[in-house]
């Protein structure tokens, strides 16, 4: 009997995770019997109840298992060290606030079983805010024409993943993993579901300016050389300006020594307009400076400090 893994990371989810974990039984007992499963929960610090719950929950149920994190090591670490730690044949990854539909589930090991060995899902419209989702389009629109990697259009990682792919990503060892690049850029053949991001079912989204800007510069510091070459041009356009009016300036000067009187006007303008440019791509810089001081450290992943219904 084939074994499926099912992830699901959560975070302050203390109103989402037993529902979670009964709809996912619920999907195996009526719509995929013939499969073992396990159900993974990767707790990434949760302050509210979101522990207590799923101590309980593993106890009654002994195909769903648990992993706590010592700290909140964010978004992107905590999933991708969940995937890292099933045994099952393939890996299916939702969120838990149910914004990733379980019924994607069997649709997704329907395409497995065919022979993809990534299937994923594809935001096609959103009941969430429209003007978020219109960015997202825009962000993701601009990366995909910038990024010398294939970049997948409002996939928000939801998906299965077989098990030579996890295979792949435990032998990848990347400390600041972005796995919706990674899928673009190492996964094998995959299919790609369609479908409608509903709400949340409860709770609050722990998406903020920070953690949106924070997958931005992941993505476009490790998919993207925009950053580096926009420095370089920029850089060499308004130099060949100020070299231009330079001469300018002097031939005025000395066509008309005594009636052309600059003043220090256009020298501050241009020293402080000059300056917020350096000062903006030095931040730039900043970013794939950080980028790749993370990578060198190469600090894990995460660090548990419980896991339960694991063998020993």
């Amino acid at each position: 009997m084939k074994k499926i893994s099912v992830l699901i990371p959560c975070y302050n989810e203390e109103e989402n995770v037993v529902p979670m974990s009964e709809a996912v039984a619920d999907i195996f007992a009526k719509e995929l019997p013939e499969y073992d499963y396990e159900l993974v929960f990767i707790d990434n610090d949760s302050k509210d109840a979101t522990r207590p719950l799923l101590r309980d929950i593993c106890k009654k149920n002994p195909h769903v298992k648990a992993i706590f994190n010592a700290k909140n090591f964010g978004q992107f670490n905590s999933p991708y060290y969940g995937i890292l730690q099933t045994t099952g044949d393939c890996t299916i990854s939702m969120c838990c606030d149910f914004q990733d539909p379980v019924e994607l589930i069997p649709k997704y090991v329907r395409e497995w079983e065919k022979g993809y060995k990534i299937v994923i899902g594809i935001k096609t419209s959103s009941k969430e805010n429209k003007m978020m989702y219109h960015l997202r389009s825009l962000y993701y629109k601009m990366i995909k024409k910038f990024s010398d990697v294939e970049q997948i259009e409002h996939f928000t990682g939801s998906g299965l993943y077989d098990k030579d792919f996890v295979q792949v990503l435990r032998d990848l060892k990347d400390p600041t993993p972005f796995l919706r690049g990674i899928v673009a850029e190492l996964g094998y053949e995959r299919k790609e579901i369609p479908y409608e991001q509903p709400q949340r079912r409860a709770g609050k989204t722990h998406n903020n300016f920070f953690t949106l800007f924070d997958a931005a510069m992941l993505s476009i510091t490790s998919y993207t050389k925009i950053g580096l070459r926009l420095c370089t041009i920029i850089g060499a356009i308004f130099s060949a300006i100020g070299f231009i009016i330079a001469i300018i300036y002097l031939v005025m000067k000395l066509i008309w020594w005594n009636r052309f009187a600059a003043g220090m006007a256009p020298v501050l303008i241009g020293m402080f307009f000059l300056g917020s440019i350096q000062i903006f791509f030095i931040g730039f810089l900043g970013e794939y400076i950080l980028s790749m001081n993370k990578r060198l450290m190469n600090r894990p992943l995460v660090v548990e400090s419980e896991r339960i219904n694991f063998d020993a």
